[in-house]
């Protein structure tokens, strides 16, 4: 049986009178790839940050696992989601900054890489690994849990090692090509050991030849470590290569879902996108 990770259900993100995300619902299920397109300025970016809690959305709510992590329905009260599991009761999740939503198993890149460019290709993993330490202020500040440091260390060697970076790893992050650092940025959100990994145009930038090897990276990373990837990109022949679903955003609205087979045969989204995209490649 299919496991649902990601549920949207009815989120709008509204700044002033400007309506950027309207009543989108989505579903992610366990071990998919799915894309999220549109033209510029159709409210992708702002889906993403109402899921992983740099903004606390309109209306509507999203669930991860099982549990509500964003959640708000001044219009009314929330309906129950998937009746049956746990009683159709969900937690919430009280305050639900990044980094909270982060340690619960969401990580995320950036259209625009934020990498801590003053410091190491190692030292940006390792800040990352941190995310999941189970050390308290007072033992930091000791060190008493010395065996922990020692362990983040060796997996962020590994963790660099198996991304081909590790010959990198004194580097400063600025230092890298490109490509690279658009794989450190992925290896570091690895490095928090997340269930959902939500990729923002990670091919934004990048020429064919390194497209090609972002798309064979991304399928790599989803096996080697189970991951569930949700991602936003441009590049219609990434998408379609590694996509199982694909939704479409126009105006903050879902215009279609389906697969990359019935996206590309969709009049409504190739006269909304897909004919804009062909026509700017041209």
């Amino acid at each position: 049986m299919t496991q649902n990770i990601l549920h949207l259900e009815n989120v709008t993100m509204q700044f002033g009178g400007v309506i950027a995300v309207n009543n989108l619902s989505v579903d992610v299920n366990q071990g998919e790839i799915v894309a999220l397109i549109g033209p510029n300025g159709a409210g992708k970016t702002t889906a993403f940050n109402c899921i992983t809690g740099v903004y606390e959305p309109t209306n509507g709510c999203v669930s991860f696992m099982g549990e509500m992590i964003v959640s708000n329905h001044p219009q009314g009260k929330m309906k129950k989601l998937y009746a049956g599991e746990n009683n159709g009761l969900y937690k919430k999740v009280l305050n639900p900054t990044p980094d909270r939503i982060t340690k619960r198993g969401i990580a995320r890149t950036f259209q625009n890489i934020r990498l801590f460019k003053s410091l190491t290709v190692f030292e940006n993993v390792l800040i990352a690994k941190h995310m999941r330490a189970r050390q308290n202020f007072l033992s930091a500040t000791l060190r008493l849990n010395y065996r922990e440091e020692r362990r983040a260390r060796e997996e962020c060697m590994a963790l660099l090692e198996e991304q081909d970076l590790l010959k990198f790893k004194d580097d400063l992050a600025s230092s890298l090509p490109y490509g690279l650092q658009r794989r450190l940025e992925i290896s570091r959100a690895l490095a928090t050991e997340p269930k959902l990994l939500m990729l923002d145009e990670p091919a934004a930038g990048m020429n064919p030849q390194e497209t090609q090897e972002l798309s064979e990276f991304i399928v790599q990373i989803k096996n080697k470590y189970g991951l569930t990837i949700f991602m936003i990109e441009h590049h219609m022949d990434l998408v379609m290569q590694i996509s199982d679903r694909i939704y479409v955003l126009d105006f903050g609205k879902l215009i279609a879902q389906g697969t990359p087979a019935e996206i590309q045969k969709n009049q409504h989204v190739i006269d909304a996108y897909l004919g804009v995209v062909e026509d700017a490649q041209d």
